[in-house]
Parts: structure tokens; C-alpha cells; sequence
């Protein structure tokens, strides 16, 4: 029993100096792979969506909020607009039995945006398209339809990705 107290004790220590040296990390001015701050210019974004509610809408909301950007109800506050103008997820079937039953889809998200500064163009107009496909089996239905809503959503969070390295790099 004795042993079991002292390793109770060395586990709280050790996840007491693991928790200050993670809370010292951001003062050091580490940063995960991949996330880049965000330039002044999009401290302060309007978003000018086609559909709020998309896969892409919201996880682009979050990416940018977590960046430390404050999205604008209104245009005028802002310090640049971020338009959104394709938000779309398109399926086609890739092949078929021979009874012409489905049995292979692909699945293509595609994101077109421009980012305009209070005076002038930042980000040209440009479109991003991802591309999966999935293989369909009518007997396991809805494990199917659960395989293309996971492509589906990480699809717009490699999406949102992109265009946060696109932002991050405005001057």
C-alpha cells in the first residue's frame, strides 16, 4: 500500500510541472503545426456566407474565432470581408453492379471566396475543390450514409484549413 501512496504523489507532481509547463507554452510563442496567426487585417471580418449552416460555415467561424478573430454582425465594423460564394457538396456514382445498382461515389466539396479590405481587393476570387471517394454497400445503408457525413464534415475542416493559411499569409 505504501508504494501506491508514493506513486499517487508522483503522479500529482508530475501532472502539476506537465500543467505549468503547457501553460507556458503560449508565452514562449509556441503554436500548433499549421496555425499561423492571422494578419491585423482580419482581426475584425465580416463573413458574407451563402448558407451559415454548411459544414464549411461553421467550422470556418470556429477556425477563425480560435485564431483570435472577432467576426462582425455588421460590414461597417469591420476590418475586412470574407465572401463566400460557392459552398457546395456534390455526389456522383462512379460505378455500378450489373443490376445498375450503386456501388462506388465520389464526393466533391468545392469553396469559393475573395477577401475585400475596407479600400481595396486582398484576396483575389479563387475556388478550392476537395475530392473523396467511398464505396456503398445497400445492405449496411446507414453506415454508409454515416461514412459520407465524417468525409463530408472532414472535407470542410481541410477546406477551412486552406483558406486559414491563404488568410494567415495577407499582409
Amino acid at each position: 500500500m505504501g508504494s501506491v501512496t508514493m506513486i499517487g504523489r508522483l503522479g500529482w507532481s508530475a501532472l502539476a510541472a506537465v500543467g505549468l509547463a503547457v501553460a507556458a507554452l503560449p508565452g514562449c510563442g509556441f503554436r500548433l503545426a499549421g496555425s499561423r496567426p492571422l494578419p491585423g487585417v482580419m482581426a475584425r471580418p465580416y463573413l458574407s456566407l451563402k448558407d451559415p449552416y454548411t459544414d464549411f460555415s461553421r467550422e470556418f467561424e470556429h477556425q477563425l474565432k480560435s485564431a483570435g478573430a472577432t467576426p462582425q454582425a455588421l460590414r461597417a465594423n469591420s476590418t475586412a470581408t470574407v465572401e463566400i460564394t460557392k459552398d457546395l457538396v456534390e455526389q456522383r456514382t462512379l460505378s455500378v453492379t450489373a443490376n445498375n445498382i450503386p456501388t462506388e461515389y465520389e464526393l466533391t466539396y468545392t469553396v469559393s471566396f475573395a477577401v475585400h479590405g475596407v479600400d481595396k481587393e486582398l484576396l483575389a476570387p479563387q475556388t478550392i475543390s476537395l475530392a473523396k471517394d467511398y464505396s456503398f454497400e445497400e445492405n449496411v445503408l446507414l453506415a454508409k450514409e454515416h461514412e459520407a457525413d465524417i468525409l463530408r464534415q472532414q472535407m470542410a475542416r481541410d477546406l477551412v484549413s486552406i483558406v486559414m493559411r491563404r488568410l494567415a499569409s495577407l499582409k
